[in-house]
């Protein structure tokens, strides 16, 4: 067994504070040094997907944090775009404040609208839940339709979403679709480029919920 493939012997309760410290000191290697509100969401994405590409391509937007903070202490929902997302954010901090996590993607109402309409299902569940009372935290990991869809109607005066997070994974406008978020006063935090997916999602969304839980 060469050093590459030599296991290291951690105890189940210790694995993930070591993989932060293996990752922490692997940033630092590389000249990184993450400090502010949003050094636990980056490192939350690298630890998730062993790709330190993260800490240099997640924009936040100006007080990022502190507006997430103040939508889930006011009751905010979390609506997601996979239900891969909605399995992976952990609901009992959320319902701590009174919030639930929602897809609607699977529903065969809003399946059948988007097929009359030849839309996708990702659009016509943005749609579905601007109609939510109360605020909504876009958790969007898969598909770049329902980032475009938030700007259109955004565009139009028609809904002004009260947090984004947008970190689709793919290759079909996946790049544009997050710049249209970017380039907008939308309270956000959305990945550039390519990368992303569900897991990366939940996983900003939980670091932003473990950071409350831990203050």
């Amino acid at each position: 067994m060469n050093a590459k493939t030599e296991l290291t012997h951690v105890s189940p309760a210790d694995i993930e504070s070591e993989s932060f410290r293996i990752l922490t000191a692997e940033l630092a290697e590389r000249g990184i040094v993450l400090t502010g509100d949003s050094a636990s969401v980056i490192k939350r994405c690298i630890h998730a997907t062993a790709d330190f590409d993260y800490a240099n391509t997640l924009v936040f937007s100006e007080g990022a944090v502190s507006r997430f903070r103040e939508f889930v202490r006011s009751g905010a929902d979390v609506v997601t775009d996979t239900n891969m997302a909605l399995a992976g954010i952990n609901k009992k901090e959320l319902a701590k404040y009174g919030g639930s996590v929602h897809c609607f993607m699977a529903d065969e109402d809003i399946a059948r609208e988007a097929s009359l309409r030849g839309i996708t299902r990702a659009s016509v569940s943005m749609e579905h839940a601007m109609r939510l009372e109360g605020p909504v935290i876009f958790v969007i990991g898969n598909a770049p339709t329902a980032l475009v869809t938030l700007r259109d109607k955004y565009d139009a005066g028609e809904y002004v979403p009260d947090f984004v997070i947008g970190v689709p994974v793919g290759f079909v406008n996946v790049e544009a679709a997050k710049e249209l978020i970017i380039e907008t006063d939308i309270p956000h935090i959305v990945n550039r480029g390519r990368k992303g997916g569900s897991n990366v999602a939940a996983a900003i969304c939980n670091a932003l919920l473990y950071a409350m839980r831990d203050e």
